[in-house]
């Protein structure tokens, strides 16, 4: 396991090194250690944020040198404390036998109008993959995808499980604005742009629903291990759902 520090409030928790070779594996053993440490409640402890093959842990330094971290080196304190909470999970994800799914886990499904004044990169999508456009969204819609990290802007879900034959590269120049709700294919992952922002991934449909408010707790719709499912609706469906 490999801790490492992240400027001098927050530190890096490596938890497994592969992610592209079993990614469910990989993210349930990131999300097994994350809940590790938010039930041990580590003195000084602020956020913990999830990804790939990693957690951040964000923390404050005064807190924890009142709980009995030495001030001249806190960083060392919170790694022992959390080599200790995960010293059962880290050989789990290690040696190939990691869970299978993760408490909590939830399925939620986000309906889409792929038309193409919401969708204005499908057809280049449909032309690089060669297929069809209803083919596109026929195989974006079969697939089952899970939510392996949040970030990038807030509430974006970077979401895995993409079909192979749907993978197409970012654009070569970036826009300088995608409107919310804007579900785009970025290599081979897809993601939904969850408040409105510049960005290169390859627009194919659009969801009415706001994955993120900040006057709601949690903020975020969606978070790291969540299964997800699109589902087609048409223009219609979206305008009213937009109300």
């Amino acid at each position: 396991m490999q801790i490492t520090p992240l400027g001098d409030s927050a530190l890096i928790v490596r938890v497994c090194e592969d992610f592209e070779g079993s990614p469910d594996k990989a993210l349930n053993a990131v999300l097994a250690a994350q809940r590790r440490l938010e039930n041990a409640a580590l003195p000084g402890a602020m956020d913990l944020a999830p990804a790939y093959t990693t957690i951040a842990l964000f923390f404050d330094p005064v807190h924890a040198i009142q709980a009995g971290a030495p001030i001249e080196n806190v960083f060392d304190w919170f790694a022992q404390k959390i080599r200790e909470i995960l010293n059962s999970v880290y050989p789990v994800a290690d040696n190939g036998q990691a869970v299978k799914s993760v408490p909590g886990e939830r399925s939620i499904a986000i309906p889409v109008c792929y038309e193409l004044e919401l969708g204005f990169d499908l057809d280049e999508v449909a032309a690089h993959t060669k297929m069809s456009v209803q083919e596109v969204i026929d195989l974006h819609c079969s697939a089952r995808y899970r939510v392996s990290c949040v970030g990038f802007t807030p509430g974006f879900p970077f979401l895995s499980g993409l079909p192979d034959k749907l993978a197409t590269p970012r654009r070569s120049i970036p826009r300088k604005e995608i409107p919310a709700g804007s579900v785009a294919i970025g290599g081979r992952q897809t993601g939904i742009y969850s408040t409105k922002s510049p960005g290169g991934w390859n627009v194919i449909g659009r969801t009415p629903l706001r994955l993120f408010d900040p006057k709601k707790n949690p903020p975020a719709v969606l978070r790291a291990g969540d299964r997800v499912r699109f589902r087609a609706i048409t223009r219609e469906e979206f305008e009213r759902a937009g109300k």
